[in-house]
Formats: C-alpha cells, structure tokens, sequence
C-alpha cells in the first residue's frame, strides 16, 4: 500500500448498541489502511465504549457527548485532523479495501468529496438508489447519498461547520433524520465538488419502509426544501413523487407500500409548513 494515501478520521456516534460497534470496528482493523483515527463520540451512561475499544490496532480517540447524533458528530468535529473525513454508523460494516479505494479516487482528481451507497449483508440495496455515477448537485443529490458512506476532505468539513441540530436522530424537532442531506445541500452550494460512486459500497442493515419513517423522513425533505429555498419547480416535484408512488402501489394493490407514500408525502407537506414556523422563530 502506497504511504502516500491520505489519513482518515472516521467520526462514529454510538449509543445503546455493544456487538454492532464491535463489528464496525474489527472491520475498520481488517482494512489494513495505516494513516487512520477513529473518533468515537460516546453517548452511553455505561463504559462498554471503553471496553470494546481497548486494544485496538489503530488510533482510537474516546470523546463523550449529549444524546442527539448531531450533537456527537459535532463533538467529534472538536478533533478531526487528518485529510479526510467519514462519519460512519456504529451499526454498518466496511467491506475490505475500502478506505483504500476511497482514498485513491480522491488523489489527484480534484474531487471534494465522494459518497457511495449502501447495501445489507447480501449485498442488496434499496431500489430508490440511483445506478449510475454522477456530479452531485443540490438537485440530484437526494437518492445519492447517506451519512455513512460520505467521504470528504477535512477542508470542506471546516467551511461547511456544524451539523443542523435541529436534525438527526435524537432532535426534539419533527424532523429528526436527515442532517447529512442539509450538510451535503451546504457543502454543494460552497462549490464542493462530490461525486457519487455507486460501486463504493458499505454494508448496512437495510430498514424496513413504514408510515412512521416515511413521516419522518418526508418531514425533513419538507424542511429542507424551505430552509435552503428550492426553486418551487423542485418543491412542487419532490411533493407530487410520492402522490404518484401511492398510485402505482395501489395500482398493484400493494396497500402497505401506498400508505407508506401517503405518510411520505404528508410529512414532506408538514415539514415544508413547519420550516418556515422554525426559522422564523429561530
């Protein structure tokens, strides 16, 4: 392996989960990638953190902070300083040579940033990811990208700042998913250049779509569109995508699949509402 490759800092929120983060973390150690810290921001009441990181074969920085994944990612900010920047899940699995693929393709080639998708222990991934490579932009970046499979240069992360904390799981506020969708929005329209490489992969447990997260995550959609201020041509799309979801399932007679989209596209309609309530009184 090249010593010329860039160093990592991976920032890993973790909170109730104990063989999950084992599992993270014995995959990070089967890299072989040497320039590398793992931040792990601790939001447990108990020392299983401790226990499960001692003896590792890689830099491991133990940092503590409030409940709210926003909050730890941005209390791991606090400590990053190597090149580039990841912000894994403690529940996902790196496959082997990851790291060093990641760090190949930023080299020379100008890329800010790079993201990948996310596939189960199958290597199944959800059908609403896209297939081919792509320049994000603030429009096409939605099905492009989720927080663990993010990649960026310590340059960006620095301009771009905090995460929202009004987002993100552990939020008090309806719209509690979401947060790295706002960063990406953020680093974007700063001019970061971030590609999306669907055959950069990590391994994650693929959730099950219900009505509650299709809520949720249509109110964050909602919530962002009025934050960043989307033209009302990408707001009148992103509501009427799930309105036409919902009759094709039904169509199908996949009643499930057609509530799920209902919620999706009520949530987006409550997010977009409350938006503007939130930042007015901001």
């Amino acid at each position: 392996m090249s010593r010329d490759l860039p160093s990592v800092d991976l920032v890993v929120a973790t909170v109730g989960r104990t063989d999950e983060l084992g599992r993270f973390l014995d995959s990070i150690e089967a890299q072989g990638y040497g320039p590398l810290r793992v931040i792990v921001v601790d939001q447990n009441e108990d020392e299983r953190v401790a226990e499960i990181a001692h003896g590792r074969g890689f830099e491991l920085v133990h940092e503590r902070a409030e409940r709210g994944l926003s909050r730890a990612r941005n209390a791991g900010l606090g400590q990053i300083e190597s090149d580039l920047v990841a912000f894994p899940d403690d529940d996902c699995v790196y496959p082997p040579g990851l790291l060093e693929r990641v760090a190949e393709r930023f080299g020379d080639s100008g890329l800010d940033g790079l993201t990948g998708r996310a596939v189960d222990s199958e290597g199944r991934s959800s059908a609403s990811w896209k297939s081919d490579p792509a320049l994000l932009t603030d429009d096409n970046l939605w099905n492009r990208a989720i927080s663990f499979t993010i990649f960026l240069r310590r340059e960006v992360v620095q301009r771009v700042g905090a995460f929202d904390e009004r987002l993100g799981l552990g939020s008090t506020d309806p719209w509690s998913s979401g947060e790295e969708i706002d960063y990406l929005i953020r680093a974007v329209r700063d001019g970061a250049r971030i590609e999306y490489d669907p055959s950069l992969v990590v391994r994650h447990p693929v959730r099950q779509d219900d009505q509650r997260i299709g809520a949720r995550d249509g109110a964050t959609v909602g919530y962002l569109l009025r934050k960043h201020r989307y033209p009302a041509r990408v707001i009148a799309r992103m509501l009427v995508r799930p309105l036409g979801g919902m009759l094709a399932s039904l169509v199908r007679l996949d009643g499930s699949r057609a509530g799920y989209q209902l919620a999706t596209f009520r949530g987006r309609a409550r997010g977009y509402r409350g938006a503007k309530r939130a930042n007015s009184s901001a």
